[in-house]
């Protein structure tokens, strides 16, 4: 199942792993390195309209959101951050945070609010073939259920 977020943020393409009741999705804008979508699966606008199921499940997909994240970016601290905002579906932009630069495909990625707040405006458009590749990357580094 999918929701019209899923789609904003280049679904299928851009999957990187996911658990019953939750998609992880590249982020095509990176802030940091590895700044994922954590986006529930189920018709919610709200957080409390999350099902039982998709709460106590929400404990495993962050479970490896912070496995794949640790070993891919080594995280000195992550946010997430719930802005629906725009895309109204219940999800996360899950943003890894550290001080000075992470380098991917030739690319640097400087984390440019460390140690304050995550800098969205200063996120880096890897567009939708980059995206892809990044989530391919990120999707091969999944944590095993």
């Amino acid at each position: 199942m999918t929701n019209a977020t899923a789609v904003s943020f280049g679904f299928p393409e851009t999957l990187v792993g996911e658990t019953r009741s939750w998609l992880v999705l590249a982020r095509p804008k990176q802030p940091t390195f590895g700044a994922l979508v954590l986006i529930c699966k189920e018709e919610a606008q709200a957080f409390s309209d999350l099902s039982a199921t998709a709460f106590a499940d929400l404990g495993l997909a962050v479970s490896a959101v912070e496995t794949l994240l640790r070993k891919v970016v080594g995280y000195q601290q992550i946010n997430y951050l719930m802005l629906m905002m725009v895309d109204r579906d219940v999800h996360f932009h899950v943003i890894p945070r550290y001080q000075g630069e992470r380098v991917h495909e030739g690319m640097s990625f400087p984390d440019a609010g460390w140690p304050g707040q995550p800098d969205l405006g200063a996120a880096m458009d890897l567009g939708p073939e980059g995206a892809a590749r990044l989530a391919a990357f990120l999707r091969q580094q999944w944590p095993a259920a």
